[in-house]
């Protein structure tokens, strides 16, 4: 895991969320070096499928060439990521995972979630190797969701 500035990498992920006018922006870092980055694009897209996790593992692949690109890296994202995007980690061999927001952060809860946490995707994979923090700079991922409300 990319340990060296947590911090710096999870508010570039704060970052890219505010220039996608989302509450959602995630970073992924090899060797402590942000690879790629990317915001969540599902509302100009008309794509359900364009959150910010999948479109910069998306962007990590294509540049790379592989579904599943070898080495170590570590998925920074500003909120917990969804079934979805913690699949397609797994899938993309990406393990480790830290995020801002989670979904118990919240006193109501999206009703547009599926209850199916995270840790929970990594937990049922037949991989022991993850790492998931929660967390990190929690106040400021609080604060894109009351700036950048869902609709």
């Amino acid at each position: 895991m990319d340990t060296e500035n947590p911090e710096k990498f999870m508010r570039l992920a704060i970052e890219v969320a505010r220039k996608s006018k989302t509450p959602f922006g995630a970073v992924i870092v090899k060797d402590n070096q942000v690879v790629e980055r990317a915001g969540n694009t599902v509302q100009p897209d008309n794509d359900p499928t364009c959150h910010a996790e999948v479109n910069a593992i998306r962007r990590l692949t294509q540049r790379v060439g592989s579904a599943a690109p070898s080495g170590l890296y570590t998925l920074y994202s500003t909120c917990e990521p969804c079934t979805m995007c913690a699949a397609t980690c797994f899938w993309a061999g990406i393990s480790d995972i830290v995020y801002g927001v989670g979904a118990n952060d919240f006193s109501d809860s999206n009703p547009n979630m599926i209850g199916i946490r995270c840790e929970e995707v990594f937990k049922r994979s037949p991989s022991d190797d993850y790492s998931i923090q929660s967390g990190l700079l929690l106040d400021e991922c609080k604060q894109l969701h009351q700036d950048f409300p869902l609709e």
